[in-house]
């Protein structure tokens, strides 16, 4: 396998992935000082210019932004090779440029490489070809006990309720901490509030409900 990319889904992947078996020949970033510092973790080689990247893995995951997805066919092609991106808004067809092979790793998930351990990880996947379904199915199986087929707009309204109870949740944690300080109120009182509810969740399912009474 080969890793394009060396952020925060490049890394805890590449680990991942490196636990399970798998080879990993090389990581390719733009920075140098970046693709060197997780091919030491993933104990592989790494790249910093397109036409130095292996040519002959069986697999090379894309852990890129949308946009250097979008242009990654003007800078690598790879026939006959499976290349899978990890983005949840950008279409399967996206990599089809770069090989017909192509398809989606998506991790639904909120990751840092920072974080150990690391949390569970469902994953979404899709193949542009039907024959590299079941190929990338069971490469997602690998690392994951959570493994779901998805189409682009299956895919697209999943990463949009990932980020409703993400990213807004998280700014609403943020609005709240900053009120506390204001108002000089500690906001790890909260917490146990905060576990409580992500628990009532897991065990009962979302709803409107009412604030703790006093």
């Amino acid at each position: 396998m080969v890793i394009i990319g060396s952020g925060n889904v490049a890394t805890v992947l590449g680990i991942r992935f490196r636990e399970a078996g798998y080879r990993i020949m090389q990581v390719f970033s733009r920075q140098p000082a970046h693709a060197a510092r997780l091919a030491e973790e993933l104990q592989c080689g790494h790249a910093s210019r397109w036409e130095e990247i292996y040519p002959d893995a069986a697999v090379y995951l894309a852990a890129l932004s949308d946009d250097a997805l979008r242009g990654l066919g003007s800078e690598l092609t790879l026939p006959g090779r499976l290349v899978l991106h990890t983005g949840g808004s950008v279409p399967k067809e996206v990599l089809l440029e770069v090989s017909a092979n192509s398809g989606v790793l998506y991790p639904l998930q909120s990751l840092r490489r920072e974080l150990r351990p690391f949390p569970e990880i469902p994953l979404l996947v899709d193949a542009n070809l039907p024959a590299d379904r079941q190929r990338i199915a069971d490469i997602a199986r690998s690392i994951s006990g959570q493994v779901e087929e998805a189409d682009n707009e299956t895919r697209l309204k999943l990463h949009l309720a990932a980020v409703l109870v993400n990213n807004f949740t998280n700014h609403l944690y943020a609005l709240a901490a900053g009120y506390c300080r204001k108002e000089g109120i500690d906001f790890s009182m909260l917490l146990p509030l905060i576990r409580e509810t992500a628990g009532r969740i897991s065990r009962s399912g979302a709803s409107f409900g009412s604030p703790p009474r006093a």
